[in-house]
């Protein structure tokens, strides 16, 4: 059973600077300045590369806040070091920690350290700084901040790792991302309106939508206290935050049901805290969400922030998910294609998945539907000259119902059309739908099943090896060639001739021509269902 959730958030206990420094990161410190203000309360940690004053009161310049720096942005400016610790000291910062990044037999001028003293602000040097990095400190002083001695687990500890690593990260939703992706959750950022402003997805099959849902149906309690739902099995958190004085909805979804209320509350409550250390301002990217509300099936919400994004429903053409295209080259072929006016492409990507809505292209506008889809097979074909990248596309849509319904038809067979075509690295709306067809009647299964499978069942009297051969080349002609011989041939590196000899006895077997053009309706679909059972083996 899984432990109640307290009613209450834990309050954080106070900690000093004197405090901090007992902790392993500060082993190898020395406080050369503002002893005297040593029990100055720690709220959180900041990192300053600035290079000016007023800069650095911008970035770190909050009250309790320990700034690390090497004033890297004056580094040989003793004065404007000195105007810097000035002003921070008037924000109120709690204490100043100096890596020295270089051997020195002064670690700072003296004039500095004076600077310290007369603000009352504790300067400390990390002496052995060139072997250390920001995030080491910066991790173990918000634990101890946050919850002192009391707390220790995985969860809490390497969050705290990936989410305050300034130096590895360049913004709070990417460290966000690499946070949930380590730890096993999700997250998502609402409005108070309930709009979404972004959302970190670690699984396809997201509970967020759903969570979302029921979050609106409950009228979500408006205090800071979170709330469990229970979908399908699945824990989601919700409650508020506070983002410049704005009201808005966290959401994180426990992936699979590893940890306690209480672990999920303080992890919202370092999400919170780590935004404002990041500075973050909430910006909704309307067309990156309109592009993810398509692919969760929210045509609803598609419709809603459809105009926000900026998008005619007469424009839109094309849909895809592609793996392997987050490179160099796919940017290139991206730019040509954006910048000859041809299409407008939205795309959100995920480690080495990108999903993706074409819009059509100002030149493009007054063309035929003909040559729309001739120009986003180009696209695609462009894309693909890296050997290892995977589309599967649906072209030849109509506004948000058939760019959703693409979406739906995509996720629910790109893992089973590889298996089927084998050779393909583009995939259409006619594999998808043909895999599609073909992932129905395995679920249905029993009569359906049997009258397309008994298609090949006189193949079976010719005997195990034989019976091989010939389906294995009827599939290859079908399935991978085009009903081209020649290019059977090329495939299983065979003879032209002894292709021609198998066709010529499997159209015996079968009693039908199928030769050219022609194929026996039902027949492709039951050498799909029979490459599909042979892959799940």
């Amino acid at each position: 059973m899984r432990r109640k959730r307290r009613k209450k958030m834990r309050k954080k206990m106070k900690v000093s600077v004197k405090d901090c420094l007992q902790l392993e990161s500060f082993r190898k410190c020395i406080v050369v300045a503002g002893e005297k203000h040593m029990d100055h309360r720690v709220k959180a940690v900041s990192v300053m590369d600035a290079a000016t004053a007023e800069e650095a009161v911008k970035c770190s310049g909050s009250s309790g806040n320990m700034v690390l720096t090497s004033f890297a942005g004056m580094k040989q400016d003793v004065k404007l070091q000195q105007e810097t610790i000035r002003e921070l000291a008037k924000a109120g910062i709690a204490a100043l920690v100096v890596f020295r990044r270089e051997q020195t037999t002064q670690p700072v001028d003296k004039a500095v350290t004076r600077a310290a003293d007369e603000a009352g602000v504790p300067l400390i040097i990390m002496v052995d700084g060139e072997n250390m990095d920001y995030s080491q400190i910066i991790a173990e002083v918000m634990e101890h901040v946050l919850y002192g001695n009391n707390f220790k687990n995985s969860l809490i500890n390497n969050t705290i790792f990936h989410l305050l690593n300034f130096e590895k990260h360049a913004n709070f939703q990417q460290a966000l991302r690499e946070a949930a992706i380590n730890n096993d959750f999700q997250v998502v950022l609402l409005s108070e309106d309930f709009n979404p402003i972004f959302a970190i997805e670690t699984r396809h099959q997201t509970t967020i939508n759903e969570a979302i849902r029921r979050g609106k149906e409950a009228a979500l309690n408006l205090s800071n206290i979170y709330s469990l739902i229970e979908i399908d099995g699945v824990l989601t958190y919700w409650g508020l935050v506070h983002i410049n004085n704005e009201k808005y909805y966290l959401f994180i979804v426990d992936n699979d049901d590893n940890y306690s209320s209480g672990e999920m509350t303080k992890l919202a409550e370092i999400i919170e805290l780590a935004m404002g250390m990041w500075k973050y301002t909430p910006e909704r990217d309307a067309k990156a969400e309109l592009v993810k509300a398509l692919m969760r099936g929210n045509k609803s919400l598609a419709y809603s922030i459809r105009e926000e994004a900026g998008v005619k429903l007469s424009d839109i053409i094309s849909v895809f998910y592609a793996k392997g295209i987050e490179d160099n080259h796919a940017e290139e072929v991206i730019h040509q294609f954006v910048d000859a006016g041809l299409l407008d492409i939205i795309k959100i990507s995920e480690e080495n998945e990108s999903y993706a809505l074409l819009l059509r292209g100002p030149k493009l506008a007054a063309q035929e539907e003909n040559e729309e889809k001739a120009v986003c097979l180009k696209f695609f074909d462009a894309l693909k000259e890296n050997k290892t990248v995977r589309i599967f596309h649906v072209t030849g849509i109509d506004g948000i119902e058939g760019a959703g319904d693409g979406f739906r038809l995509i996720g629910e067979t790109w893992s089973f059309v590889e298996s089927i075509f084998p050779y393909k690295r583009v995939f259409t709306k006619y594999e998808l739908t043909l895999v599609s067809n073909c992932v129905n009647i395995q679920v249905q299964g029993g009569y359906l099943k049997k009258n397309y499978m008994d298609l090949l069942e006189p193949f079976r009297k010719e005997g195990d090896n034989k019976s091989r051969q010939l389906l294995e080349t009827l599939e290859t002609f079908v399935l991978d060639a085009g009903m081209n011989s020649g290019k059977t041939s090329e495939f299983m590196g065979i003879h032209t001739n002894t292709v021609q000899y198998r066709l010529k006895k499997i159209n015996e077997i079968l009693g039908a021509e199928i030769t050219g053009n022609r194929v026996i309706p039902g027949l492709t679909i039951a050498l799909a269902l029979r490459r599909m059972e042979s892959a799940s083996k």
